[in-house]
């Protein structure tokens, strides 16, 4: 039992195919018999029962993996790919292990089936394509003979045929040189003829031409004297008619107008008063722009003043810092030439004490120079926030004179427009001066004041 238990061992099952025990003779019955009776057709009955062919997935996806190429273009696990590829084939009661695949039994010889039919068509596919090949090659080889053929073919063709066209051509030249030369003797005859008989008919048609405007001519000037005398009288009598009416019309119209002047003449006086009102109103602002004017110059003039004292004021301060400094740089450089020549024995003199005295009343003295130069500098600050000031209010003014401008531009135009109104209305009373029977226009305009002026 460990022997056969460590081996794998094969069973081999003989069967006598007759029993006379000679080739080529195969007894079924007999072979049924040996078959049932060592258990052979029960083995294969429970194989069948149960899952009969065993194949891992490795061993499956290699003979089997044409059948769905999609699945092994995927990054999917051995187990996962043979299940679809038994799922895409419609298998049904197969099992899977952990390393192989159980199927049923037929179940393989369908798949071998698929697989025979997926590579016959991939077969064909690939025979298809290689006789393609070779076809498309012969008839291009042929389809260049042809055209070979066909060139040198059409081109003797051409040849022939340029030399029919040739020939044709010459032929045509010569008929049509030939024809060109009857055809100018024939037109050369007619040309003639036509102008002799031309020449009489027209001589005779400018004879009669002439005779008739010589007639027409003095036709015309009879008739122009009667018409001229009956137009000139008709136009004497309609002028004295005219004439008559016109000066009835034009005392009709005299009367209207002069009513209407008189009118006129009442609403002058509120125009006048209006017109002096304007002119108070111009002088008073002409006189409030000269006068805003004068006081923006003087703001700039003592603007200037206190910039000017102002910065004579620091130049004076800084001179007098830097002489302060000065001195006290001179006084310290000859505090050390002392020091330098007094014996090193002595520490403390008379001078030294009398150096830093002078050197604490330079620095008292530069102390209230610094307290002195800060109400300056507040003044500066102050003159600058007036600077400020008085161009805030600069521009105030500025804004408030070119208001002043607008509103003396606007009162020169309606001044303008009211003294236009009364030349009018003087105008219209001179008119009527003349006599009535001028002849000039009858109609004039008189122009009312808009409300804005009165």
């Amino acid at each position: 039992m460990e022997t056969l238990s460590s081996t794998e061992p094969h069973y081999i099952r003989c069967v006598k195919p007759n029993n006379v025990l000679k080739p080529a003779i195969f007894e079924n019955v007999n072979i049924m018999q040996q078959l049932r009776c060592g258990g052979v057709l029960e083995a294969i009955r429970i194989s069948c029962a149960g899952y009969p062919t065993r194949r891992t997935f490795d061993e499956f996806l290699l003979r089997f993996g044409v059948l769905a190429p999609e699945v092994l273009g995927g990054n999917s696990e051995e187990k996962v790919a043979c299940q679809m590829i038994l799922d895409k084939m419609g298998l049904k009661g197969y099992q899977l292990g952990k390393t192989k695949v159980f199927l049923r039994a037929g179940q393989m010889a369908e798949l071998d089936a698929r697989r025979a039919e997926v590579l016959g068509n991939a077969a064909r596919t690939i025979q298809r394509q290689i006789h393609t090949h070779i076809a498309r090659k012969e008839f291009i080889s042929l389809r260049r003979a042809a055209i070979q053929l066909q060139s040198c073919w059409r081109a003797i063709a051409a040849c022939r045929l340029y030399e029919q066209l040739r020939r044709e051509a010459a032929a045509l030249y010569i008929q049509k040189t030939f024809r060109c030369y009857i055809a100018w003797k024939s037109y050369l005859t007619l040309l003639d003829s036509a102008i002799i008989l031309q020449m009489g008919m027209r001589a005779m048609s400018a004879r009669n031409e002439f005779r008739f405007k010589k007639q027409t001519k003095a036709a015309i000037r009879i008739q122009a004297h009667v018409r001229l005398h009956r137009d000139y009288s008709y136009y004497r009598s309609l002028q004295k008619a005219a004439i008559v009416t016109q000066c009835g019309w034009r005392q009709r119209v005299a009367k209207k107008e002069l009513r209407k002047l008189k009118m006129a003449a009442r609403e002058t006086g509120a125009l006048k008063e209006a017109k002096d009102k304007l002119e108070k109103k111009v002088e008073e602002l002409t006189w409030r722009l000269q006068f805003e004017k004068r006081l923006r110059s003087e703001l700039e003039e003592t603007k200037a003043q206190e910039i000017a004292k102002l910065q004579e004021a620091l130049h004076s301060m800084q001179i007098q810092v830097e002489e302060a400094n000065a001195r006290v740089i001179k006084e310290q450089e000859a505090a050390r030439k002392a020091i330098e020549e007094v014996p090193p024995v002595v520490k403390e003199t008379p001078v030294m004490v009398q150096d830093t005295a002078k050197i604490d009343a330079l620095t008292a003295e530069v102390e209230s120079l610094k307290a002195l130069l800060l109400p300056e500098k507040q003044a500066a600050g102050e003159a600058r926030k007036a600077c400020a000031d008085a161009e805030a209010r600069n521009m105030d003014l500025t804004q408030k004179l070119e208001e002043a401008e607008g509103k003396v531009h606007q009162l020169q135009e309606s001044v303008q427009r009211f003294v236009s109104i009364n030349w009018k209305l003087e105008f219209n009373e001179n008119y009527f001066s003349y006599p009535l029977y001028r002849r000039e226009p009858t109609t004039h305009l008189v122009c009312v004041p808009e409300a804005s002026f009165l």
